[in-house]
């Protein structure tokens, strides 16, 4: 087996370059307003999204949907999938899904 230089491990996202990252899916009742969803998804980004230095790449309306992963070259932990999860559960919002971690480049 022959071993893979540095810069093709980081080219092929593998070993200490592997991401790991996971998807969140929640639906806003019909009974919410605009500006409401607005603070909602502001609130997120504030209080879970930037102080894990995570991203979110993903949008919606009333139904919204996306894949969270690091800011940098990294792995996302079970903790950040948690505190999203409870993030959400915590909020006026429904169907909330929170996928396990998985390799965002080769699941």
């Amino acid at each position: 087996m022959a071993i893979r230089s540095r810069r093709l491990r980081k080219k092929l996202r593998v070993d200490e370059f592997q991401e790991l990252g996971f998807d969140v899916a929640w639906r806003f009742p019909d009974t919410i307003s605009e500006d409401e969803i607005d603070a909602q998804v502001d609130k997120f980004i504030a209080e879970v999204i930037e102080p894990r230095n995570l991203g979110f790449h993903g949008g919606g309306h009333r139904i919204w949907d996306g894949i969270i992963a690091t800011q940098r070259i990294g792995k996302c932990t079970e903790d950040d999938r948690q505190a999203v999860a409870a993030f959400w559960q915590a909020q006026k919002v429904d169907d909330v899904n929170v996928t396990e971690l998985y390799d965002i480049w080769w699941s």
